[in-house]
């Protein structure tokens, strides 16, 4: 980080260095093509763990794709990451306004994110802790592919999705899922932003390929941390069922340097043969503080990165030379325990700090507190967590 800084402040009168990067062309009409990469290497250290844990330092994200679109009109991506060995974004989206010239919302085709989980949608370069919450981790879907449908209007938004593909494009999660998300945004502006929306949406489980295997549920969180298979809290799977419901209740509120997120988050696992159904539930809540005095960024229903601005995501450069630092505090809390399944609760405490240095440069450091109770088990560790990230 001293490694960079220090080019920075020499470098002032020519801050393009840290933003102008030569990764896309773009043409006459407004046509843009170019490279789409998240590069991310995680350092874990675990304390006060019994032993459990194990440090470890690797690349935790290896995104490689390339993207084509036209403001106002379309946009497409196709995205892998060489670290999960697995499809992150693959879709092309329309844009009405520009395609039949009125504005009756935006079409996508392809491998997307779903709806239920505010942290599950922001995009994985934009997050403001290194990992999501606890609850966004055990009810979140994760992507999956279909087609889905945005109306998008400066003091609401609604979003449907059929995602009806058997498979996701890593051949894994057979079944088919139908989702939606609205949100009420009163202030929207830069700087000054209130979000209020709900979501929900049902999974129907669907058999293996052999069919020799029901279909079987598992609900589960890391102690937010991203390098260690440990979980301290676990559903274990759940065969025999039927169907995962999941809602979300979503609330961001951004004034100026400052801003407030949480979430509530519940599932409901149907299962059939005589098994018990299984319902779960959880919450998060943090809130931030930009030293530097700059603003999160909000475009179309989502915290937005840093390096944008605006629905065509037309970049901008921080205030200040040396980038903006913020702070940032969370509380979250998981409770995977329904019925004689002792899935465990668990809340944590995560103290964070963000350097956002020019717009392809992020730095993070956050402190996890986790305590967890899983029956007769109880393991409190302590987490120091470090990234550097490289996105553009």
């Amino acid at each position: 980080m001293l490694l960079c800084a220090a080019p920075v402040c020499c470098l002032a009168d020519n801050y393009d260095v840290y933003g102008n990067w030569p990764t896309h062309v773009t043409a006459s009409d407004g046509t843009d093509f170019g490279l789409a990469v998240l590069y991310q290497y995680d350092v874990n250290r675990f304390s006060n763990d019994g032993g459990r844990f194990e440090d470890a330092s690797t690349n935790r994200r290896r995104y490689l794709g390339l993207y084509l679109r036209k403001p106002g009109v379309y946009d497409a991506i196709a995205q892998y990451d060489f670290q999960a060995k697995q499809w992150a974004d693959a879709f092309v989206r329309f844009r009405s306004s520009g395609v039949i010239g009125q504005d009756v919302g935006n079409v996508r085709f392809g491998y997307s994110k779903t709806p239920v989980g505010f942290e599950g949608v922001t995009s994985t370069s934009a997050t403001t802790f290194i990992e999501t919450a606890l609850p966004t981790q055990a009810v979140w879907e994760g992507r999956r592919a279909g087609v889905d449908w945005a109306l998008v209007r400066p003091h609401f938004i609604i979003n449907v999705g059929d995602y009806f593909w058997r498979k996701d494009l890593d051949g894994n999660n057979p079944g088919r899922t139908w989702a939606g998300r609205a949100a009420w945004i009163p202030l929207n502006a830069p700087g000054n932003v209130l979000h209020l929306g709900v979501s929900a949406s049902r999974e129907t489980l669907d058999w293996a390929d052999s069919g020799a295997v029901p279909p079987s549920a598992r609900l589960r969180a890391r102690p937010e941390d991203g390098l260690s298979p440990v979980r301290l809290v676990d559903s274990g799977n759940l065969p025999y069922s039927k169907s995962v419901s999941r809602q979300g209740f979503e609330g961001l509120w951004i004034q100026g340097p400052w801003s407030l997120q949480g979430e509530y988050l519940q599932a409901q696992v149907e299962r059939y043969k005589g098994k018990p159904d299984y319902d779960v539930s959880g919450f998060y809540v943090f809130t931030t503080w930009t030293l530097t005095g700059e603003s999160r960024a909000y475009s179309d229903g989502n915290v937005a990165d840093r390096r944008y601005n605006g629905r065509d995501l037309q970049a901008v450069r921080p205030a200040h030379a040396w980038g903006a630092v913020e702070l940032a505090v969370r509380y979250s809390e998981l409770d995977l325990s329904d019925g004689a399944i002792t899935g465990g609760k668990e809340h944590d405490w995560t103290v964070g700090a963000n350097w956002y240095l020019g717009e392809h440069l992020k730095f993070q450091a956050n402190y996890v507190w986790a305590f967890s109770d899983k029956g007769k088990l109880k393991v409190d560790p302590h987490i120091v967590e470090m990234r550097a990230q490289v996105y553009f």
